[in-house]
């Protein structure tokens, strides 16, 4: 393995310079600029191609759909293949020949591709919050949401995951806003709109579970080439703003996983970014500072980034400042602002007294670039108008039929394929809401039932209550009927008080005739004693 990438040769009056990416130096990032046409895509083709075959695995996205032929040898029946060969003859690559690379297919909505998927909770706040445009009042309430969530140890593996709980804060926003700060329905209300926004621009196929384990990025074949793994990202460019944020996710993650190796011999993966003006565009201060801090320490982990952009001056100076491989294709002076760039790209470079760069940005051929690359010592080649190499794989895609093959033999088949659904924050959030439901139902219907058992109650104790009046009152109606003499008891008591009158009169009579004599005529007193002692023996027998 020779200990560099040979990207081009600088002619000059002794047969040219060669120029070669330093692989020790290599993981100190760099950028490929020029405008549309003039062969940044083919260079970058190219420069993938040496990092495999020194060993070192690569990721690149393919925005037009054209890199997945990186997969595939070239032809001398493809389109170009005679200028190739005659570029190869030009700067004297004897060995030029057609060859494959090894190369894994993945694509976000999993169709030309393995899917890539991570959990919400991996991507973050920061990075969800610039993925749906939120304000820092909105980008707090999510904050809140995830802190809560982690508290509670939910699980936000999806979108629906993500709804649930913004719905549970909506909910309890006063709850939650006495814990952790101001949580107000409309917040909630704009970045579950958002959500929306973003579920059907496919982000919910990137949501979900299994996540992607970086170290699959990091394989190379039983030859020892590095895999390239290429991003179908021609559908995904559609949605700027996911393509940015996923590229972005994935630098951060390869931050957070590897461990650090300082300056190896090789780079542990090198990373290609298309269309990096998207990650730039409309990014707030604290998101930009992100991408610094990434880009600026990644390269302890052993990862190269290389911003593939038409014009330099898309990168922000505090990146810029950090790539230290250039190659600058050919830039048009049409506008102020392309004056600009012209400007700030010569700038860049280091001077070569026989080279005005200002001047040959602007005269570059097809194929041509001005190269400046770190040297052993880390310190900055000078810059050289160089012929680019020409790619020894086919330029241009591969069929349907040869991306399946492909992707049939790929060492992560029916890893990611198959989504899976395990229970997290949107399946507790309702259990626990049908659970409430449940108690609240029963509670509902126990108070009914006491309330029906209260009236039912105090329906018995009235119906008892009048029980006992009635009871009461036939009782003292029994009690007056037995207090009253039956037919035959009056009939009894009439005779007896018709015996007793009769008694009475005739003892009465014997005695007035015993006490008065017994003269056939009647005295006038005799008479009056007679009736008198009648009387009282009458009143006895009664």
């Amino acid at each position: 393995m020779s200990d560099g990438i040979f990207l081009g040769l600088a002619p000059n009056a002794s047969g040219g310079i060669p120029q070669s990416l330093n692989l020790k130096r290599a993981n100190r990032h760099g950028l490929i600029a020029g405008a549309t046409g003039t062969g940044k895509t083919v260079t970058l083709q190219g420069i993938a191609e040496g990092f495999s075959a020194a060993g070192v695995p690569v990721f690149v996205s393919d925005v037009k759909g054209d890199l997945s032929g990186i997969s595939m040898a070239g032809s001398p029946t493809f389109k170009n293949a005679d200028k190739l060969v005659a570029r190869a003859q030009e700067i004297g690559l004897e060995n030029y020949a057609y060859s494959d690379n090894p190369a894994i297919f993945w694509d976000l909505y999993g169709e030309q591709g393995h899917p890539i998927r991570t959990t919400i909770s991996e991507m973050g706040p920061l990075l969800l919050a610039r993925l749906m445009n939120l304000n820092e009042t909105q980008e707090g309430v999510l904050s809140i949401a995830f802190r809560y969530a982690d508290e509670e140890g939910l699980l936000l593996l999806d979108l629906g995951d993500l709804q649930a709980m913004l719905a549970y804060c909506a909910e309890n926003a006063d709850m939650l806003s006495a814990k952790y700060g101001n949580v107000t329905k409309a917040s909630v209300g704009t970045i579950q709109r958002q959500l929306l926004q973003l579920d059907s621009q496919g982000g919910a196929h990137f949501f979900g579970e299994p996540a992607l384990d970086i170290h699959d990025f990091l394989k190379t074949d039983e030859q020892g080439r590095g895999y390239i793994n290429v991003l179908a990202a021609d559908k995904l460019m559609q949605s700027p703003k996911l393509y940015s944020t996923f590229l972005l996710w994935l630098l951060s993650e390869l931050f957070e996983t590897l461990p650090e190796v300082g300056d190896p011999e090789k780079p542990v993966l090198v990373f290609f970014f298309d269309e990096a003006h998207l990650l730039f565009d409309d990014a707030p201060k604290a998101l930009t500072d992100k991408i610094e801090q990434v880009v600026r320490l990644i390269r302890s982990k052993g990862v190269g980034v290389y911003f593939i952009t038409q014009n330099p001056i898309d990168i922000p100076e505090e990146v810029a400042g950090q790539l230290g491989n250039r190659v600058q294709h050919a830039l048009r002076a049409f506008t102020p602002r392309d004056q600009k760039a012209i400007k700030a790209a010569a700038e860049t470079f280091r001077i070569n007294p026989d080279l005005d760069i200002a001047t040959a940005i602007t005269e570059l051929k097809t194929g041509e670039a001005l190269v400046s690359v770190l040297q052993e010592d880390g310190s900055p080649s000078i810059v050289q108008r160089t012929l680019i190499a020409p790619p020894r794989s086919r330029l241009g895609p591969v069929t349907p039929k040869e991306r399946a093959i492909i992707q049939s033999i790929s060492p992560v088949s029916g890893k990611y394929d198959d989504a899976v659904d395990r229970e997290s924050a949107e399946e507790i959030l309702a259990a626990r809401g049908n659970a409430a439901a449940a108690a609240a139902t029963a509670a509902k219907a126990q108070a009914e039932s006491d309330k029906a058992a209260a009236a039912q109650a105090k329906v018995e104790a009235k119906q008892r209550e009048q029980q006992l009046k009635e009871q009461a009152r036939a009782d003292a109606a029994a009690a007056r009927e037995a207090a009253k003499p039956s037919v035959l008891g009056k009939a009894v008591q009439s005779a007896t008080r018709s015996a007793a009158s009769t008694v009475g009169r005739q003892v009465a009579n014997e005695l007035s005739k015993a006490v008065f004599g017994g003269s056939s005529r009647k005295s006038t007193s005799g008479g009056i004693a007679g009736r008198l002692v009648r009387g009282i023996l009458g009143g006895l027998f009664k």
